[in-house]
């Protein structure tokens, strides 16, 4: 099609609308900035304009995401003198509505514009085929984060087959089913528990709710990012994995080489590497790592329990790096895999609960004060059903298959593709039915 850009451009926009209201221009005027100052960098020769474009586009991109996201963080946590000063002069800090998806194309939008200043792509003249790539409704709201450099060359020449849909299809099937069936039945098992009072909660409600919410967040943010992968398939893209298999990691680092890949790719090439990365001795880099991973935790929510999160995760990396470096030692095995997990399982207990002191009590019950057994209001939710899928997604979660991998070529045994094929139609149906009895449960990374 002559103008399938222009129809993606419009159709996404339209898609984000929806949502949005008011706050869709955001994301017209992130399409119409960063494109102006893309093509200032790409064009204008003098260093010293080239990096004032570049701070300037850094500056309008972060803008939006500090007001919108971080503005009633920073003002509830900024000295009395401080706030009153910013409410004189007008400027809100209470009922901040967050725009979907703004962490993913505020970063998408950065990327481009420093690529650019990198020399590393050329930005495109037509601000529809930038556009189309900066609102492309697949990856728009929850990722995964696709640079431009990815897919430029998609983006003008791309050629979908039967067979790239048709596998495009059967991913968007199963990723749905990863969030509707297994993550949304973890999740009503999770909260239920973070949301027993402090006293109530007993040693096996703490570690039944870790576990829940161990696969809830992976099968939901996975599930997206496959739904995404799938979608982009069926018109031509081929988007970055975002998951591979985490909880099979060894350690943090691998953890993190597999859990939010592009996301992790990010901080690495925009923060990390710019702020020195480990070419400035251990002490930097170790300072390097716990600034990346501090910010990273900031970024999922404007809240402690998050900057701690990030933190728990930054002081871990700098420890594996200290132990090898000074010991030659690094976990591996399964003693590595078995304390990564436990680890991974500690972290995600700040980053689901609602306070810093609700999270130490958690803890301190995870450890094992308190009652042993079940509690009745915990029990009595642990129906077959719920018991089943949460065995399914340990064993899926520590498999060693990526679903989002899956691939149809035309050379798989037809009786292979119809097993697939019934599969896919089978997870689809019953996550339709679950959606029409239980209603929607939002995905986790929207809110980010």
């Amino acid at each position: 099609m002559r103008w399938r850009n222009a129809l993606l451009l419009v159709s996404s926009l339209l898609f984000y609308w929806t949502d949005a209201g008011a706050l869709f221009w955001i994301l017209v005027a992130s399409v119409i900035v960063n494109q102006i100052v893309a093509v200032a960098i790409a064009s204008d020769r003098s260093e010293i304009r080239r990096r004032a474009f570049l701070i300037l586009g850094i500056v309008l991109n972060l803008l939006p995401l500090v007001y919108y996201k971080y503005w009633m963080f920073l003002m509830q946590t900024a000295p009395a003198p401080v706030a009153g000063l910013f409410a004189a002069l007008g400027v809100p800090s209470t009922d901040i509505l967050l725009p979907a998806g703004i962490s993913f194309f505020t970063f998408q939008g950065i990327s481009y514009i420093v690529d650019a200043y990198r020399s590393e792509v050329r930005p495109t003249q037509s601000v529809v085929d930038f556009g189309m790539y900066h609102t492309l409704f697949p990856q728009l709201i929850a990722g995964p984060i696709v640079r431009y450099a990815e897919v430029q060359h998609q983006i003008r020449h791309r050629w979908s087959s039967l067979t790239d849909v048709h596998t495009g299809i059967v991913l968007f099937c199963f990723g749905l089913g990863c969030k509707i069936i297994i993550a949304d039945n973890a999740g009503f098992v999770a909260d239920r528990v973070f949301a027993l009072p402090a006293g109530a909660l007993t040693f096996s409600d703490a570690w039944l709710g870790i576990v829940a919410y161990t696969l809830q967040i992976f099968f939901d943010f996975s599930g997206y990012s496959t739904m995404a992968i799938g979608l982009g398939r069926m018109l031509g893209f081929r988007f970055p994995q975002n998951f591979e298999q985490p909880y099979r990691s060894r350690s943090i680092t691998e953890f993190w080489r597999r859990w939010h890949m592009t996301l992790s790719r990010w901080f690495r090439d925009y923060l990390y590497i710019p702020l020195g990365g480990n070419r400035a001795g251990p002490l930097r880099t170790y300072l390097n790592l716990t600034l990346v991973f501090a910010l990273c935790g900031l970024w999922h929510g404007a809240a402690i329990t998050f900057l701690v999160w990030g933190l728990w995760h930054g002081v871990l990396l700098v420890l594996e790096r200290l132990l090898h470096h000074r010991f030659g030692w690094s976990p591996s095995g399964l003693p590595g895999w078995a304390m990564t997990l436990l680890l991974v399982m500690i972290g995600w207990v700040f980053f689901r609960a609602a306070t810093i002191d609700a999270a130490l009590s958690y803890l301190s019950t995870m450890s094992g004060t308190g009652r042993i057994p079940l509690s009745d209001a915990i029990w009595l939710i642990m129906t077959p059903n719920r018991i089943t899928f949460l065995l399914v997604g340990v064993v899926m979660s520590l498999s060693a298959f990526n679903i989002a991998r899956l691939e149809l070529a035309d050379d798989l045994p037809a009786w292979r593709i119809a097993a697939i094929n019934v599969g896919a139609l089978v997870v689809f149906v019953y996550s339709l039915s679950l959606i029409a009895t239980n209603g929607f449960n939002p995905f986790i990374y929207f809110r980010f």
